[in-house]
């Protein structure tokens, strides 16, 4: 591919494009979420400060191997047609070694300066997202996002045990609501992709089974999440405050999926994806913000 002089040396906006910042600055936040719930009050700052970069930096990592992977699927969507690697800005060589940097540097940082248990999860899921998700799940079931959820929401769980150096219930539950919480958001933008995703082979469930059988397990995954939201509540992890949130939260969301069902609004798949991040950060926000308040009372 032809490249024009302007792009003769990679920028380093293209750089910070690969690792979509957009993506691991919501990963982040939710490590973040983990971090603040695993202890009374502040978080000390050496998992606060270093466990993030670590994690940040994993994230960056895995994120550029999916530039390199989706090179070709880049190029014939409308959505990724200007990504560096699709039009030749960064060559596949560069984006796999600045890859391989952010990887070992995250390595680093939480092995030297958080705990072993944390940089093995992160590895974990670095590998689950760029390798087993992206190069294999993505291409070869219509269940891709279910089953390869499970990496995207493991930050919450890297926060807590760069924290507190163990696995603990209450930050699998965290882990269970981004991974009920994965399909009808992702399900909701593949409806509105659609014919892209046919275009270039990808089996998303809409295009695979149609859009009123994605519409009905929208609603039905909707159900789920909505009920596992009310689990910290259950399990006194989280207070009123929370349940109020949840409720409210969750009832929204579910008017959009009825909505998607019911077909008459055409921009409604889109209008739930959008709302589903301002969800989910909404979601968490009044956790912790119940979670310092009890921990005021108490």
């Amino acid at each position: 591919m032809a490249e024009s002089s302007a792009y003769a040396t990679p920028l380093w906006q293209d750089y910070l494009e690969l690792t979509k910042p957009r993506v691991v600055a919501l990963m982040i936040l939710t490590a973040l979420i983990g971090m603040c719930m695993a202890v009374p009050g502040l978080v000390p700052w050496k998992p606060l400060v270093l466990g993030n970069l670590g994690i940040a930096l994993c994230a960056g990592a895995a994120a550029a191997i999916n530039h390199i992977v989706d090179e070709r699927i880049d190029q014939q969507m409308a959505r990724t047609q200007s990504r560096p690697v699709a039009t030749g800005r960064i060559s596949q060589q560069e984006a796999t070694l600045f890859a391989a940097v952010l990887a070992a540097l995250g390595v680093a940082v939480l092995v030297l300066w958080v705990n072993v248990l944390t940089a093995v999860l992160t590895v974990a899921s670095l590998i689950g997202y760029a390798f087993i998700y992206t190069m294999f799940l993505k291409r070869a079931t219509p269940q891709n996002i279910v089953i390869g959820g499970l990496a995207g929401a493991a930050p919450p769980l890297l926060g807590w045990t760069a924290v507190t150096g163990e696995i603990h219930g209450h930050a699998l539950l965290l882990v269970l609501i981004i991974f009920a919480w994965t399909p009808p958001h992702f399900w909701a933008l593949a409806i509105h992709r659609r014919e892209e995703y046919a275009s270039v082979g990808i089996p998303m469930l809409p295009v695979t089974h149609g859009t009123q059988f994605t519409a009905l397990h929208i609603l039905l995954y909707t159900i789920i999440m909505f009920l596992i939201t009310l689990l910290p509540f259950a399990t006194r992890m989280s207070g009123a405050l929370y349940l109020a949130g949840a409720l409210v939260l969750g009832s929204i969301f579910l008017y959009w999926s009825i909505a998607i069902m019911r077909g008459r609004n055409d921009n409604a798949p889109m209008e739930t994806f959008k709302f589903s991040i301002t969800y989910l950060l909404l979601l968490f926000v009044v956790m912790l913000a119940d979670h310092w308040l009890l921990g005021v009372l108490l």
